[in-house]
């Protein structure tokens, strides 16, 4: 059976008194979504709630039929040779990973790689990275290092990621054994060293590389049959009822998203609309109905319209309404009036996906309010391209909280990468720099994955007097007059100086002309953060996700009571991360 889609918190919720008849639709509901999209049904004493189970009982839908395939990210790995470190290498051990870097090595015409390993300036690391789900080829994703516990090296500041084919590996007996080659990877490591508010060694040898590994294949994405439902036909007609309610351009031509390939496997197409929200799409494409009773979709829609009314089994008719389509719209717009949050949310979503941008500033209400539905809020604001969605969007900008205001500048790029508000500029190939003129408190948001990106939020970023950072090895950033000094000092070569006005983006303008990389940027905004010259807030990876301990929509919205309308982010960023300026 699918996964339920009725929230685990909904077994501990003390529900206020409700008309019978609500009641005894809210546990029927309660039954049958318990068990996916399609479940046993129950008989109350209403004759009405009765004929509606009834025809529920009647309704098939495809993930009666299915389960889902291709939700799991991939990680790929490989031994890989880091060069360009400050004398902290060290001669790697010998071993499967030193014996497979080798034959690597010979096998890119490397000349006496053996020396080339001894030095001090290189070092052996473990590199992994995670094809996500429904990746294309020459999509990006992130790439970390690892330097193996034993080894000598002591750190890996500074250090460059030489071009490493990843592949599936296993270690069988004293052997490394890999599979095909799934991506590539390389590139400036990023080491943080006071991520987790410490200068342990650990934290020295173990470095990124944002958006550094690059997909060599297409990852499939589909539905596998159950093994008692296995056969040609019921392939095709899965196939053929999925493709009435989803359509895609393929290759040029529009056509269904859904190609029956086996007995027992259904490929899917995404639609553009849901690239970033996988999960939702194969939830959505599972409440298909395959099987729907004469005349029962009315029916089944003044069902889930009831249910639509109950916070506890809101979600799950909302999916089951989008799965409809557009028939269903009228029942979804009725409950952007109800008066609890999770109700208009849930509806609210699954009108984004259903092109009704009317949901926008529901979904800005949510992403503002509730931690737990921001993933989702921002998510489905990235598909309202029009007017009303770019508002909503424009709006969280100026929100207290770090991840509404970066993930809603996320939405806008996908939107209109090339918008004037979040355009910016990109500074040789190190990165991409974005000052937002927007109010609200100074923040400044580096990425630590998917891309080397800064973001300043507002117009002014001053730096105090009295700064000397450093940004990488060989560059100096002194603020002792009106002007910020920064240099770069390289042995063997004559000095290099600049001046520039003493605000953090002309700094890190200044940096990367002089040759510094995203790495030595990162490093001067944390250096002057740590010391209060920075008198912005600095975040870190304040993307987010559905996946990090959120709790349960229904869970916060039951106990927040009374708020100011912004969520608080405050578990999703250490101490660190939140640098000198305004607090959560």
């Amino acid at each position: 059976m699918a996964e339920s889609f009725v929230p685990s918190s909904c077994r501990h919720r003390v529900a206020a008194p409700r008309p019978a008849l609500v009641i005894a639709c809210q546990l029927l509901a309660t039954v049958l979504l318990g068990g996916g999209c399609a479940g046993p049904a129950i008989r109350s004493q209403s004759p009405e709630l009765e004929a509606l189970a009834h025809l529920e009982e009647g309704t098939k839908l495809v993930g009666d039929y299915t389960l889902p395939w291709g939700l799991n990210a991939k990680r790929i790995e490989r031994p890989a040779l880091v060069t360009g470190l400050a004398d902290t290498g060290s001669d790697p051990p010998p071993g499967p990973q030193r014996s497979t870097l080798l034959a690597d090595m010979q096998a890119r015409g490397v000349l006496d790689p053996n020396t080339l390993l001894a030095s001090r300036s290189t070092s052996l690391a473990w590199v992994h990275g995670y094809l996500p789900p429904g990746c294309r080829k020459g999509d990006r994703f992130d790439i970390l290092v690892e330097v193996p516990a034993n080894n000598d090296t002591v750190s890996l500041a500074g250090g460059w990621l030489m071009e490493t084919r990843l592949a599936e590996m296993a270690v069988i007996g004293n052997t490394i054994r890999d599979g095909h080659e799934l991506g590539l990877g390389k590139g400036p490591l990023l080491v943080d060293p006071v991520a987790n508010g410490t200068l342990d060694s650990k934290s020295k040898v173990r470095a990124r590389v944002p958006g550094g590994g690059v997909a060599l294949i297409d990852r499939e994405l589909g539905l596998v049959l159950a093994s008692e439902h296995r056969s040609s036909a019921m392939s095709k007609r899965l196939g053929d009822w999925i493709n009435r309610r989803f359509h895609a351009v393929i290759r040029g031509s529009k056509r269904g998203v859904a190609t029956p390939k086996t007995d027992r496997f259904i490929e899917l197409e995404v639609p553009p609309l849901y690239r970033h929200n996988l999960a939702r799409y194969v939830r959505v494409v599972q409440c298909v109905a395959v099987i729907e009773p004469p005349e029962g979709r009315h029916a089944r829609m003044q069902l889930l319209a009831r249910q639509l009314e109950d916070p506890v089994t809101a979600p799950a008719a909302a999916v089951r309404l989008e799965a409809i389509g557009k028939d269903a719209i009228p029942v979804l717009r009725a409950a952007l009036d109800a008066d609890d949050i999770e109700v208009r949310f849930a509806a609210a979503e699954a009108l984004a996906y259903l092109g009704e941008s009317v949901a926008a500033t529901h979904l800005a209400e949510a992403a503002a309010a509730l931690r737990s539905a921001r993933p989702a809020a921002l998510a489905a604001l990235s598909v309202l391209d029009d007017a009303n969605g770019i508002d909503a969007l424009q709006g969280l900008l100026e929100s207290r909280s770090a991840e509404t205001r970066y993930g809603a500048f996320r939405a806008l790029a996908r939107l209109d990468p090339g918008m004037p508000q979040v355009r910016g500029e990109r500074l040789a190939d190190a990165c991409s720099l974005h000052v937002l003129d927007v109010d609200g408190p100074p923040l400044v948001h580096a990425t630590r994955s998917d891309r080397p990106e800064l973001v300043f939020f507002g117009a002014d970023h001053p730096i105090s007097r009295g700064l000397r950072a450093e940004a990488g090895r060989s560059i100096v950033v002194v603020v002792d007059g009106p002007l910020a000094t920064v240099s770069r000092f390289v042995p063997g070569q004559s000095d290099n100086q600049t001046e520039v006005p003493p605000d953090a983006p002309s700094i890190v303008r200044a940096i990367i002309e002089l040759g510094g990389g995203y790495p030595d940027a990162v490093q001067f905004l944390q250096q002057a953060a740590a010391g209060r010259f920075l008198r912005s807030r600095l975040a870190f990876d304040a993307i987010p996700t559905a996946f990090d301990g959120r709790p349960a929509i229904h869970e916060e919205a039951s106990t927040r009571g009374t708020d100011d309308g912004e969520g608080d982010d405050s578990t999703a960023a250490s101490a660190a991360d939140r640098g000198s300026g305004e607090p959560t």
